[in-house]
């Protein structure tokens, strides 16, 4: 998963997928969005009610292979008077132009959704390592009672800490961690990179494109995939050629990997898991088309904007907030989709042909039936090797340790 170059995390979640999702919605290509939420009680006493929301599944409702837990108690994390104290932890800086500015207006959006109910802050720029749990520790001594990480590498300092704080709510992007008070949330980006990808393989006129990715971890593998595979939709002889750059916010090491794909003749150049849009500014100065990654910068880029993938974390935090001020909070498995708007289109680019909207549009509605069903066989990796026979499909836990590249990626995962 996210945040840390570690390799396969086994099979972590492996039910989550097939438990099945209920709310639907369409997607506008608004960045916008706010769930619907009762208006926020003093929290405290609890509901008597099961806390309940699309795409989420208690860990006592999970396999133990998937995190499941023998129960999922209700943490009172709210103060019995005076506002939540709600803590995000970011590894990157809130301005990026990506990842932790996402996660930052997600922040933004819940303080205005729950006003004086709760007070929020943040902590930027946290790097990955021991360090962490102090930062965590401060928080809590500061007050805080419901904390989120949001980058892989601070996974095990958040698990300890949980174990430490059983009174606090922690909730962690990306990760695969179980405890009581220990929830997961992230989203099936594989859905939105794909319809991206298609975008990107419609607009190359040479068949050569050029992808930049963070880390060779399984998140980021089966996004290079999922990109790779639209793209050879809309353009069936494609070849995308990967370079890692082994950093999630390099802007500068960004820029200089982009142009080099282009030097080697892409003529479209995308992203996966890079936090800063600076591959874009060596793709504008080119003239070449680009699709971007965590943020919409339709308006930067116009001459070359192509889309991307979304994040839109207030989707689980306002309804997690809510329970939390309602007593009613618990533990468990988020993996947001197209369905409930946690992951979502950028706007299109002038540059993107209507023929080609109307394909990816055609296929987000696929999607949103059925996230992750891009990856059915029959379906050969890079090396020639059949990785899923016609009509076998990988399970939601094969999704999650992805560690080969499709057909069509020229590159490969380095050993170790």
């Amino acid at each position: 998963m996210r945040r840390k170059t570690r390799g396969s995390i086994g099979i972590a979640l492996a039910a989550a997928l097939s438990l099945g999702v209920a709310a639907c919605g369409g997607d506008d290509g608004d960045s916008s969005s706010t769930p619907d939420t009762e208006a926020p009680s003093s929290g405290g006493s609890g509901s008597g009610e099961k806390f309940s929301l699309a795409n989420f599944t208690a860990w006592e409702d999970l396999p133990a292979e998937a995190g499941g837990l023998a129960s999922s108690p209700v943490i009172d994390c709210a103060p019995d008077d005076g506002p939540l104290k709600a803590a995000w932890v970011y590894v990157g800086p809130i301005n990026d132009g990506g990842w932790t500015q996402a996660h930052n207006e997600s922040r933004e959006a819940a303080q205005a959704h729950f006003g004086d109910a709760i007070e929020t802050t943040y902590k930027e720029n946290v790097p990955e390592g021991p360090q962490v749990l102090q930062v965590i520790e401060d928080l809590i001594a500061d007050g805080n009672t419901y904390i989120v990480g949001t980058s892989f590498g601070f996974q095990d300092a958040f698990a300890e800490a949980a174990g430490n704080h059983p009174d606090v709510c922690f909730e962690f992007a990306t990760g695969f961690l179980s405890a009581p008070n220990l929830s997961q949330f992230y989203g099936s980006a594989e859905d939105t990179d794909y319809l991206t990808g298609m975008a990107a393989g419609a607009a190359s006129e040479s068949g050569k494109l050029g992808i930049i990715a963070a880390f060779p971890i399984p998140e980021v593998v089966r996004g290079v995939n999922a990109w790779t595979m639209g793209a050879r939709v809309t353009n069936p002889d494609a070849e995308v050629t990967l370079l890692w750059t082994n950093t999630w916010f390099d802007p500068a090491l960004e820029r200089k990997s982009a142009e080099q794909l282009i030097a080697d003749g892409a003529d479209v150049i995308g992203v996966k898991s890079q936090d800063s849009p600076a591959s874009g500014d060596a793709a504008a100065a080119a003239g070449v088309p680009w699709a971007g990654y965590d943020s919409d910068q339709s308006a930067n880029y116009p001459e070359v904007w192509l889309t991307a993938t979304t994040y839109h974390w207030d989707v689980y935090h306002i309804p997690r907030i809510q329970a939390a001020l309602d007593g009613n909070w618990i533990a468990g498995n988020y993996y947001g989709a197209l369905n409930d708007e946690f992951v979502k289109l950028a706007p299109y680019g002038k540059i993107v042909a209507q023929e080609t909207i109307d394909a990816i549009e055609a296929k987000k509605a696929e999607f949103s039936e059925k996230p992750g069903s891009m990856f059915c066989g029959p379906l050969n990796d890079n090396k020639g090797t059949e990785q899923l026979a016609a009509g076998v499909c990988h399970t939601f836990g094969e999704l999650m340790s992805m560690m080969y590249l499709v057909e069509g990626v020229n590159g490969e995962i380095p050993a170790g």
